[in-house]
């Protein structure tokens, strides 16, 4: 599998997310000759356990995140962040856990966007929006190189890329930067060779860096 970076925009102090910084990154992928492959979507959720006593809470996380990924429609992700644990199930577990009740969905998030081809590279960029809401909780950005499933091997490539990208999109003076974060993937038991969990990792650190910036610039 190709590896994948996911990045999340960080607003600069005082200013705000919004759908105006997902349509100027659309922009400027086009302007540098990416070519628009259609829509993106994938759904996120974060769970919490429905207690029958209070003297199990220690037995169960107190909270994990699931995840759909567009590129992989039949599976579905839980990411346990504490425990450093990743799965793969079927996505018929989430009708599963319906029936069990023994999980809820305290939070659901989708990322609404669009691909692009840009020569050995994919990229998505999509707005970050809860269930039922349009108010954008922040704009994230994948970048696909796919010629090479090699994390550690991909990696001056992707570097190189995202200093272009960050070139081109800096002549649009906008307020904030995407940003990659750098993850020791080895502690969720995941090798070099690239798979759908460690971009259900990625998801889990960025999802908890975005929310954590929000708050902070709203502060």
């Amino acid at each position: 599998m190709p590896v994948k970076w996911v990045l999340y925009w960080q607003p600069n102090q005082g200013s705000t997310v919004s759908s105006q910084i997902l349509n100027e990154a659309t922009q400027c992928v086009e302007s540098i000759n990416g070519v628009k492959e259609g829509r993106w979507k994938a759904a996120l959720n974060y769970y919490r356990p429905i207690l029958r006593e209070q003297a199990n809470q220690a037995e169960f996380p107190r909270d994990f995140l699931g995840i759909s990924l567009a590129d992989q429609p039949s599976k579905y992700y839980f990411i346990i962040r504490s425990q450093r644990i990743v799965l793969e199930a079927d996505s018929s577990i989430q009708l599963i856990m319906e029936k069990l009740q023994s999980y809820k969905s305290k939070v659901a998030l989708y990322i609404e966007g669009f691909q692009f081809e840009l020569g050995d590279f994919r990229l998505r960029v999509g707005k970050v929006v809860p269930t039922h809401s349009e108010n954008v909780r922040g704009i994230v950005m994948e970048v696909e190189y796919l010629p090479i499933s090699s994390i550690e091997k991909a990696r001056k490539v992707m570097e190189e890329f995202l200093d272009m990208w960050h070139e081109a999109l800096s002549k649009r003076s906008l307020p904030g930067k995407f940003v990659n974060i750098d993850l020791n993937f080895a502690e969720f038991g995941l090798t070099d060779s690239y798979t759908p969990q460690h971009t259900a990792v990625r998801y889990a650190l960025v999802m908890a860096q975005m929310i954590a910036t929000v708050q902070a610039v709203r502060g």
